[in-house]
């Protein structure tokens, strides 16, 4: 992802070379996305036809989360909008407030993204259409991780990167500290000004080199393995990623064009490898089609993603379970970000700390999402009691705190879930607040019950014309099967 962006954005300017070895395998798990890949998709002009294709990707219009609350419970965290504004106010104000008496509609009934979803639909938006929901529509992608990182190696070598096959053996470094050059086992030696450390957990530069630190978020995050499999493809195609969770953890379940992925995500404290491949194995939609890849992992990041004249992207920076698919948007996000605030000849500190400052920022509010899910629960398990009773960073305190008093949450600078999403999520997990904006009182029940009712028979009519998942794939982007 890197090396495609800087190819394509830097040519010209710098000499850019990818070192990587065929013989060191890739997690490869990452297969769902979030809408702001669009950002960088149209950074590097490329094609979506062309790249679902190539991938065997499927649309994406949000998660739904099973059993997360309790056993029996399910709900969906939807791109995009939720209903329109009334005034000032936000949709669920409304919503709260006709909830309090007993007169509210399912809540994902409100989001075209979430209703879409449930019906397995799905169509592009059609932006000229700003008054009906149809305009609205926000999607992200699923698709074959190892298939996106060999199309974006092409991509990336057709933009003039230098590609170099081979393990690095050794690192040396300068008088002043900097990273001065790699070796490549074979002897090559390459030097360079700037290095992009993207080896992985293993973290060859920033830390085995630099020894940077890392900050262990485990207290708040305990699961620290991760087992994935691939399996034939199951019908309905969901345009969403399914999460249930389990006793030890959660299962993930991604519908491609050619295969679905699972994978379990579990705390090995409360279950071990066998019983966790176990567990996997019994809830899989098809045949097995692989044998699972294990992962062992510890969530937290980096202290410094950059480093004197290294940074670190992807598992070398860090590790964020994908329960909100953040992975590979927090590798782009930060590829973009250093694009932004690229070095000089001389690396000046005040850019570092800043590249840093805002990093430090976003995977904060992302570790703060993530665990909300944990800890609103009402599951029984040891596991889960746990995560209950953790004591939650400040950060997410303050959060809780406001949406329970009057249902309000704001979007703090450019954190990357807004508010539609911990709403969804607040309310999903059972945090109804106490009360809602004091200025709903200004309409009355009928009024808020027409404008309510007025949103859901829209968005159901528009749902009831749009092709299933299934018919818009087949004929958008079909791709050739993959042994």
């Amino acid at each position: 992802m890197t090396a495609a962006l800087f190819g394509k954005l830097f040519r010209g300017l710098y000499d850019i070379e990818l070192i990587e070895s065929e013989a060191i395998g890739t997690v490869g798990v990452g297969e769902a996305t979030l809408p702001v890949i669009k950002k960088y998709n149209e950074l590097i002009e490329l094609n979506e036809v062309e790249f679902m294709q190539r991938t065997q990707a499927t649309f994406k219009l949000g998660i739904e989360f099973v059993d997360w609350l309790r056993p029996g419970v399910r709900y969906q965290h939807g791109f995009g909008i939720i209903g329109q504004d009334w005034d000032w106010l936000r949709c669920h104000q409304y919503w709260l407030r006709a909830n309090q008496r007993g007169r509210a509609g399912d809540f994902s009934d409100y989001s075209i993204n979430t209703a879409a979803a449930a019906a397995d639909k799905f169509m592009h938006a059609r932006p000229e259409m700003e008054e009906s929901p149809i305009g609205h529509i926000f999607h992200a992608f699923h698709f074959d991780a190892s298939l996106y990182a060999k199309y974006l190696r092409s991509l990336a070598e057709m933009h003039g990167v230098r590609r170099t096959e081979g393990r690095i053996v050794d690192v040396t470094t300068a008088e002043n500290g900097d990273i001065a050059s790699v070796t490549v086992e074979g002897g090559q030696v390459v030097e360079a000004d700037f290095f992009i450390d993207c080896s992985g957990f293993r973290g060859l530069l920033i830390e085995q080199t630099l020894k940077t630190g890392y900050e262990d978020w485990s207290h708040w995050l305990p699961c620290d393995r991760a087992m994935a499999v691939p399996c034939a493809r199951a019908e309905p195609l969901h345009p969403y990623t399914r999460s249930t969770a389990r006793e030890p953890g959660w299962q993930w379940r991604i519908g491609l064009q050619h295969r679905t992925g699972n994978g379990l995500v579990y705390s090995s404290k409360h279950i071990d490898d066998e019983g966790a491949e176990k567990l996997l194995l019994a809830n899989l939609d098809g045949e097995q089609l692989a044998n699972p890849n294990r992962l062992r992992f510890t969530s937290g990041k980096r202290r410094k993603m950059w480093n004197r004249n290294c940074v670190a992207l992807g598992l070398a920076a860090g590790f964020l379970e994908p329960l909100e698919s953040t992975s590979i948007h927090l590798v782009q996000s930060a590829a973009i970000r250093l694009v932004r605030l690229f070095p000089n000849e001389a690396t000046d500190q005040a850019t570092i700390d800043e590249f840093n400052r805002q990093c430090d920022f976003e995977w904060e509010r992302v570790r703060d999402f993530i665990v909300l899910h944990y800890w609103a629960n009402q599951r029984e398990g040891d596991f889960w009691e746990y995560c209950r009773t953790m004591e939650l960073p400040a950060t997410l305190v303050n959060k809780i705190d406001v949406w329970r008093s009057n249902g309000r949450v704001f979007r703090e600078n450019d954190e990357l879930f807004g508010e539609e999403s911990w709403i969804q999520v607040f309310l999903g997990q059972g945090i109804v607040p106490e009360s809602y904006d004091p200025l709903v009182a200004l309409k009355s029940d009928p009024q808020i019950e027409q404008f309510l009712g007025n949103i859901v028979a829209t968005i159901k009519r528009c749902v009831d014309v749009m092709p299933t998942h299934a018919e818009y794939v087949r004929k958008y982007c079909l791709a050739e099967q993959v042994a």
